[in-house]
This record gives C-alpha cells, sequence and structure tokens, in this order.
C-alpha cells in the first residue's frame, strides 16, 4: 500500500462522506471513489458499507483507520526525526521536546526540568504546550520525544512509560456548589450527581461529538467554566491548586487513581532521553 492510498481511506473514514473527504483532500470525488475501490480490491476486503445517504466502516475498515493512522504517524515522525538529526549534523543545536498538557502538572514539569538542567551533560529541553488529549499525537508524529501523559485517560500503549506520581481523583466544581459541603461523593453517573454536563473535548481532527456540555478548547477556559457553574472535571487531586477561588476540590470513592507517566517511543535509542528519564524516575 502507499501512503497516499492510506491518507485517502483515513480521510474517507474519518468524515464519513466522499465529499467532504475530497475537499479535505483537495482532489476530486471520483478518483477518490476509484482509488477506494482499487484498495478494496488489493486487499480482497470490504472496508465501507455504502448507500446513497451513508457510509460506514466495515470491521475490516476499523482495522485499517487503526492502522493506517499509526503508519502515517510513523511516516511523519521518522521525516522530523531524521530532519532534527540532520540539522544537528550540520551544528544545529541538539535537545529534547517534551509535550505536556497546557496548564497540568505545571509544578511537576517545573522540578523535573530543573533536576535534568543540573546533570552534566544535559541537554536543552523545549516544552511543547498542546490542548487536552493531544500529547499522545505529538509524540506519535514526531513533534516531541517525550510526553507527560495522565492515565486513565492518555493512551500509552506502544509506548515505553516511568510512573511519576499516581494521585486520587477528585471532581471539580464550582465554590459552593451542593457537593462541596457533604465530603467524598462515588463515582459513577456524575452528570446526574452534579447536575451539570461533562465538557467535551475534540477529538485528533479538532472536532467535536454532540453533547450538552460545553466545548473546550483549554485549560484556562475550562477551569473558567467550571467556576461559572457551567460543568464540572474528573481530575487529580492536586489540580485543585491550579483552579483558583472559584473552585472546589471533591474527593471521589471508587474512581481509578490518576497515574502521571513521562511516556517515549520504545524504539528511542536517544542517550540524552535515556538520562532525563532516569532524572524524572529520582525526582
Amino acid at each position: 500500500m502507499e501512503t497516499r492510498e492510506l491518507r485517502y481511506f483515513v480521510a474517507v473514514a474519518e468524515e464519513l462522506h466522499f465529499g467532504r473527504a475530497a475537499t479535505r483532500l483537495g482532489i476530486a470525488q471520483p478518483p477518490l471513489s476509484r482509488a477506494i475501490g482499487q484498495l478494496e480490491r488489493r486487499l480482497g476486503a470490504r472496508l465501507l458499507e455504502r448507500t446513497s445517504r451513508t457510509v460506514s466502516l466495515t470491521p475490516a475498515g476499523e482495522v485499517l483507520l487503526r492502522e493506517a493512522r499509526a503508519a502515517l504517524d510513523a511516516v511523519v515522525a521518522a521525516e522530523r526525526r531524521t530532519r532534527r538529526a540532520a540539522g544537528v549534523a550540520a551544528g544545529g543545536r541538539a535537545g529534547l521536546v517534551l509535550v505536556s498538557k497546557a496548564g497540568a502538572a505545571n509544578e511537576l514539569v517545573a522540578k523535573l526540568l530543573d533536576q535534568y538542567a543540573a546533570e552534566p551533560g544535559a541537554v536543552g529541553v523545549d516544552v511543547l504546550l498542546v490542548g487536552p488529549g493531544q500529547q499522545e499525537q505529538a509524540l506519535r508524529d514526531g513533534r516531541a520525544d517525550v510526553a507527560l501523559l495522565h492515565a486513565p485517560w492518555d493512551d500509552a500503549a506502544g509506548f515505553d512509560t516511568e510512573v511519576l506520581q499516581v494521585e486520587e481523583a477528585a471532581v471539580l466544581v464550582a465554590a459552593g456548589h451542593p457537593l462541596t459541603g457533604g465530603g467524598a461523593v462515588p463515582a459513577g453517573d456524575l452528570d446526574a450527581l452534579v447536575g451539570l454536563p461533562a465538557p467535551r473535548w475534540p477529538d485528533r481532527e479538532g472536532r467535536y461529538a454532540a453533547g450538552a456540555g460545553p466545548e473546550v478548547h483549554d485549560v484556562t477556559q475550562l477551569l473558567q467554566l467550571i467556576a461559572l457553574g457551567r460543568t464540572y472535571l474528573v481530575a487529580p487531586a492536586s489540580a485543585r491548586a491550579l483552579a483558583g477561588e472559584g473552585v472546589a476540590a471533591v474527593p471521589l470513592v471508587g474512581a481509578p487513581p490518576v497515574t502521571t507517566m513521562l511516556a517515549w517511543p520504545s524504539q528511542s535509542r536517544s542517550t540524552d532521553l535515556a538520562a532525563f528519564v532516569r532524572v524524572a524516575a529520582r525526582a
């Protein structure tokens, strides 16, 4: 398979509409339809179910979508990391890129950077701040060398990891919310318990699923919405320190703990990255 075919298929699979996919790719619809048909014949499998009104993925199509995304990310990552290596060989500055969710674990990141910078032979570390749930993608497509992830929300599949801290979960609500006066609350149907809709996060294409909750663009906006009584957030208990006076943290009973970890590509052979991870483990 060619990367062009994979890009075509991913566009159709994500849009579930040939016209929108063709517009996104900047090509006409007929050659896109022909390319998908040729791909199905080559694989000997139907990837899409088509009617006059709808397009849906078959089980085989769902598998190819997952694998195609990983393959395309690997191609982009290979190009980016090769260009960075070429720049270093030509006299550029060597270094690492750490990606973190903007507004999350600021104190931890600062501590890691300070302790690593004090190590003999430490290289520069650039910090890439991204929106909610985007750290993993930045690591997979080569924009970053190492990521700060938070389980159970971020996907660390396929990465090597080092656990940095484990915390109890809490629900962040507006100060003065009825839940703040009764101690810990049980995990479960939090929309009903809190009486508010959960926030909606963008997918990897920046799109939002339909729902009642507000669309969230960044952590600062989310905390403001919580303080205004518009939504809530399940987060590590330490997030209360970042939230400001208008937000309260209520402990959750029965919720999985929040695990903060470093993650990096399992195939990495960077000695600078290895040194950074060793310092993080000590810290």
